[in-house]
Parts: structure tokens; C-alpha cells; sequence
């Protein structure tokens, strides 16, 4: 037998669950279905890593790298590892914020490149990577991003009508005359051939 207990459950989220569960045509058993979700809810939570921001709202922001909340940045010196954590928006290492320089320097008596010294698991990640690696890895996703076209709709191609498709071809336009048209009193007469021009009609 399981121990019932009484909770408070706003009246909106009831109707909420109770529309899930209409739609998804399941068992109106209201009791199971606030058990399932609450799981769910514990499952999700256990995934991140503790302290991590689930939002991801905050971090520490190292110049084109986002780290958000839950990182662990980890340096190597002398034969040891060391660690460091983001927390808020800070990175936070024996208790006192530093940047990622001077973490790489902590231990390290010779001057450090943070992003080939320093290694981040961020929360999510089931292994430690360099953090030149993720920085390429997120410009080079920036740039295939930038250079995806915007798909656009295809024009619309014209549609021929009846009437237009069946409309008559255009005559072809008559060419001028080269001689002049206007002809003075009798020049139909017999004797005048037919198309021939008199020098002074011409128009030139």
C-alpha cells in the first residue's frame, strides 16, 4: 500500500492534467498521472549536474565561449590535477574568483595559454574537452550557420488564359513607304507607271 498524502495543486495545472490526459486518451487516474509527471520532473533534475543552471541564464562568459553555470575547468601541473567551478557568473577556485588565465597560472611557475592548458566538462558533457577545441567547434558552427541560405518561396510562374492562348498572332508592322505619298493633282493618271517616282517626289 502506498502512504497517501494530501497535497494543494492550483486549479489551472489541474486542468491542465486533466486535458493531457484526455488527449493522450490514457487512464483518468489523476493520481497516477501527478506521480508520472512528478518522476519525470525528479529524472530531469538528477541529469544535470548539481548546482547547474537548468536555464542556463547564467555563467562566465570567456570571450566567445559560454560557460554556463555547473562547469568544471581542470589545468594540469607538476604530476596533479586541479579544478575549478562556474558558479553564477563567476569561476570560482579555493574559494576566491579568478579568470581562466589566472587559474592556468595558479600552479604553474612559466607563463600558460589558458585555452590549450585548461580543460571544461560543461554540464551535459560526459568528458573533458580543451577549450581551443570547443572554441573552433563553436565558430565553425557559427560560420555554417551564417552561410545557410534563407529558403524563399518559388515565384509564381504566369498562367495563360483561354482567350490569351487562343488570340490571333499580331500582323507585322507595315514598313514606310520610301517615296512620298502625298502626290500632286494627276499622278494616278494612265500614263504614269505604277511605283515609279518622279525625282523632285522622292523624300529623302
Amino acid at each position: 500500500m502506498f502512504t497517501t498524502l494530501s497535497v494543494q495543486l492550483s486549479p489551472t495545472s489541474l486542468l491542465r492534467l486533466v486535458e493531457q490526459q484526455r488527449l493522450e486518451g490514457g487512464a483518468h487516474d489523476l493520481s497516477e498521472a501527478i506521480n508520472t509527471a512528478l518522476e519525470f520532473w525528479l529524472d530531469a533534475k538528477a541529469a544535470l549536474s548539481p548546482g547547474a543552471d537548468p536555464a542556463k541564464l547564467r555563467g562566465y562568459q570567456w570571450k566567445s565561449l559560454f560557460l554556463p553555470e555547473g562547469t568544471i575547468l581542470r589545468s594540469w601541473s607538476y604530476g596533479e590535477h586541479n579544478y575549478a567551478r562556474v558558479e553564477g557568473d563567476k569561476i570560482m577556485h579555493q574559494g576566491r574568483s579568478v579568470s581562466p588565465n589566472e587559474f592556468a597560472r595558479f600552479f604553474a611557475r612559466t607563463a600558460r595559454n589558458a585555452w590549450f592548458d585548461l580543460s571544461v566538462r560543461r554540464p551535459g558533457d560526459k568528458r573533458y574537452t580543451m577549450a581551443d577545441v570547443l572554441r573552433r567547434e563553436q565558430a565553425k558552427q557559427e560560420r555554417t550557420t551564417a552561410n545557410t541560405p534563407i529558403p524563399t518561396a518559388p515565384a509564381a510562374m504566369p498562367v495563360a488564359t483561354p482567350a490569351a492562348a487562343e488570340a490571333p498572332p499580331a500582323p507585322a508592322p507595315t514598313p514606310a513607304p520610301r517615296c512620298k505619298t502625298d502626290f500632286d493633282p494627276g499622278w494616278d493618271l494612265p500614263e504614269r507607271r505604277k511605283f515609279r517616282c518622279r525625282l523632285e517626289d522622292v523624300a529623302y
